[in-house]
């Protein structure tokens, strides 16, 4: 990945937290994306804790887009689980396309609202 693309990525990803940030009630819900595998985690920006996470290691091998669908719906699982059925979506600097909405869209069908 050259220099230029992750720079980019940064800007984007500082512009977008001056504008969200989580609170105890409606906690932040922050992706990334690895060339292999894909994390979610739910933030409560008060207190800088993680309140609970998500990723697709340890699942079985399928193509990427149906690993974030399954962690989309872990982590909706586990969020309500955890009593939080609202959060603030942090797309952490990449474009709202491909396994970054599969993680959105499976969130929604879990339960979780934006």
């Amino acid at each position: 990945m050259t220099t230029k693309k992750i720079e980019r990525r940064i800007k984007i990803k500082y512009r977008v937290r001056n504008k969200i940030s989580g609170t105890a009630e409606r906690p932040r819900m922050s992706v990334f994306r690895s060339n292999k595998q894909i994390y979610v985690q739910v933030i409560n920006d008060e207190n800088g804790t993680t309140l609970c996470s998500a990723s697709s290691l340890g699942l079985e091998a399928c193509p990427k887009k149906e690993q974030a669908a399954k962690v989309g719906e872990l982590i909706a699982k586990k969020a309500l689980e955890a009593g939080i059925t609202t959060v603030v979506f942090d797309r952490n600097g990449y474009l709202y396309h491909g396994r970054v909405k599969e993680v959105a869209d499976a969130a929604r069908n879990g339960g979780l609202k934006f």
